[in-house]
């Protein structure tokens, strides 16, 4: 049996990242490795407030900031293709007397290396790791004045290992396909462990599902200073109601104002049929059940922004 604790998933992921740090940091070195590395990213930080003071119309007084990075390290070489990307997000909302609540919240890592098959061909033959959490607790705040916390750091995780067969036909679309991967699903926190969140089994820290999964991305100009990024995973999983597959999506636009302004427009969808999220069905502030949603998230936003 396989057991997991804070600290060591902790450690895992800073292996991770460290991995993906040092890589991208070998490829500064010599003159001739530069050359096969694509290498670059975007930091942006938007903000908004509202204020009113003796407005006879209404309202909330309330200020709120969000903050995003985004990095990526390729390298192509003969017939060796690795891609790697980071995927940092993060926001906090106040709104008068009320708490602080979070807005954002994101860490992402993807890494794909892929031999290619013939010499002057678009497809690959790939292995694809990728890892998800976040950063913060989160709270369901159906009832604002006694919020139940749902969520933490490693609370869930997410980790997908796979090999399949990748095409890229040019650097702004991809589609992975695997007919053999792993997904696990972590929750290292123990109250909510003990509740069976996030699909565990009550008590337990550690899921793994085997199954297929289709990964693709797109990038795209929409008009001129405006720029579009859509991810799609899809998972199947061969031991469970494999005709009821998981959907993460996410698409990101990216709006240009000058070198420094910028406005951002994101959205993810997830649909997970090992979730059940907390419903309250008539409407008087208690959660009464728990089923399967899909779930969306919207985030619009302008501020400062930094490519390189």
């Amino acid at each position: 049996m396989i057991t997991l604790n804070y600290k060591a998933m902790r450690q895992v992921v800073f292996l991770l990242l460290l991995v993906l740090t040092v890589n991208v940091l070998i490829a500064q070195e010599p003159a001739d490795t530069i050359k096969h590395w694509k290498r670059g990213g975007d930091l942006t930080v938007n903000f908004s407030q509202v204020s009113f003071s003796n407005w006879a119309a209404g309202g909330k007084n309330s200020i709120s900031g969000v903050g995003l990075f985004n990095y990526f390290a390729n390298y192509s070489k003969d017939r060796i293709g690795w891609d790697n990307s980071l995927n940092l997000g993060y926001g906090l909302l106040k709104e008068e007397q009320r708490t602080l609540v979070k807005s954002e919240d994101k860490l992402e890592l993807n890494s794909k290396v892929g031999y290619k098959m013939t010499e002057s061909g678009k497809w690959f033959l790939t292995s694809l790791f990728n890892f998800r959490t976040q950063f913060a607790d989160g709270y369901n705040y159906t009832n604002i004045n006694n919020p139940t916390r749902i969520s933490g750091l490693f609370a869930p995780a997410y980790m997908t290992f796979a090999v399949g067969i990748d095409y890229k036909p040019t650097d702004k679309f991809n589609m992975f396909l695997s007919p053999i991967s792993s997904k696990f699903t972590f929750v290292a926190d123990d109250d909510l462990s003990a509740i069976g969140a996030f699909g565990v089994d009550p008590g337990k820290k550690f899921r793994a599902e085997m199954g297929g999964t289709v990964k693709s991305e797109l990038k795209f100009k929409v008009v001129k200073n405006v720029d579009a990024v859509t991810n799609l995973t899809l998972f199947s999983n061969y031991l469970k109601n494999p005709q009821n597959i998981d959907v993460n999506w996410d698409f990101r636009l990216n709006m240009k104002i000058n070198e420094f302004l910028s406005a951002n427009f994101l959205t993810n969808l997830i649909y997970d049929d090992d979730i059940l999220v907390s419903l309250d069905q008539n409407g008087d502030g208690i959660v009464d059940s728990k089923g399967r949603r899909i779930q969306l998230k919207q985030l619009f936003g302008a501020g400062l922004s930094l490519k390189f």
